[in-house]
């Protein structure tokens, strides 16, 4: 039963199929691991959120920061940005039963050496405590005052980790580790506003993968977020964004042997933002 773990897919559902049938997947024997981000830009967001519900069990995703915004829009919260494309799912007759389902994925997904998440962990985390903050995240969004959370969840503070946050703050360090991660300080200090590829970042920040003693190397991480990044399979890490939105491809790699498969995609039309 081969496992693929797919790319941002942002709505571009065409490019999914396409790659798909690349593949060769079998739902009834395949099992498909999304990174996050499965809607927003792309012209079909709606169609890639009823396909990979529809997967059931072939398939699990975790969120990415493209998911939270469409969660936090349907509940009135944050602003609608330049290049969003999520109309067709806010006005679909389908659209609580999707929402709910889309507020249901994890933040964080392991099996044996594997740690998917869609951005990254911070350094201080190991593998058990990448899945313990999830959890707790989790719980929130799943739970019964989740609206409350979105009302005060966009924000770049606190910019690290400490054991003794509480409330929002706790949950805005770990949702924003999770979903917006790129680079941090060597004490594990945030940083959002680059988003270019190694090597452009100002002095003092690293990829967050690279910092020294990151406690969850014991795990390969498998992420995206990140398409200046582009591919990589290395032994702790699997980064799967390779930019399917910006005319880049949309890639998958097979876990068991990392095999990595890919499609051309089109460019779309509104400009980067």
């Amino acid at each position: 039963m081969p496992t693929y773990a797919i790319g941002d897919v942002q709505g571009c559902q065409d490019s999914l199929l396409k790659l798909l049938e690349a593949v060769g997947f079998d739902a009834a024997a395949d099992r498909l691991w999304f990174v996050g981000d499965l809607v927003n830009r792309g012209p079909d967001s709606l169609g890639v959120l009823r396909f990979v519900r529809n997967l059931g069990d072939a398939a699990v995703c975790v969120l990415g920061n493209h998911d939270f915004h469409l969660l936090a829009l349907a509940e009135g919260y944050g602003r609608v940005h330049k290049g969003d494309t999520l109309d067709a799912v806010l006005a679909a007759p389908d659209r609580d039963e999707l929402l709910a389902w889309l507020r249901g994925r994890p933040l964080a997904w392991r099996e044996g050496g594997w740690l998917m998440v869609h951005a990254g962990v911070l350094p201080g985390w190991t593998s058990d405590d990448t899945m313990a903050r999830a959890a707790e995240a989790e719980a929130t969004l799943q739970g019964p005052h989740y609206r409350d959370f979105f009302a005060q969840m966009y924000g770049n503070v606190p910019v690290a980790w400490d054991d003794g946050l509480v409330g929002i703050e706790r949950l805005r360090v770990i949702v924003n580790a999770f979903t917006r991660l790129r680079y941090c300080s060597a004490a594990g200090e945030m940083e959002f506003h680059h988003k270019g590829a190694p090597g452009t970042q100002p002095a003092g920040w690293l990829p967050w993968f690279d910092v020294p003693g990151r406690r969850s190397a014991e795990s390969t991480l498998v992420v995206g977020h990140w398409s200046t990044l582009g591919l990589v399979n290395r032994q702790d890490l699997i980064a799967l964004d390779t930019g399917c939105l910006w005319g880049g491809r949309l890639t998958a790699v097979r876990l068991e042997d990392r095999q990595v498969f890919a499609v051309q995609c089109p460019q779309m039309k509104h400009p980067k933002a």
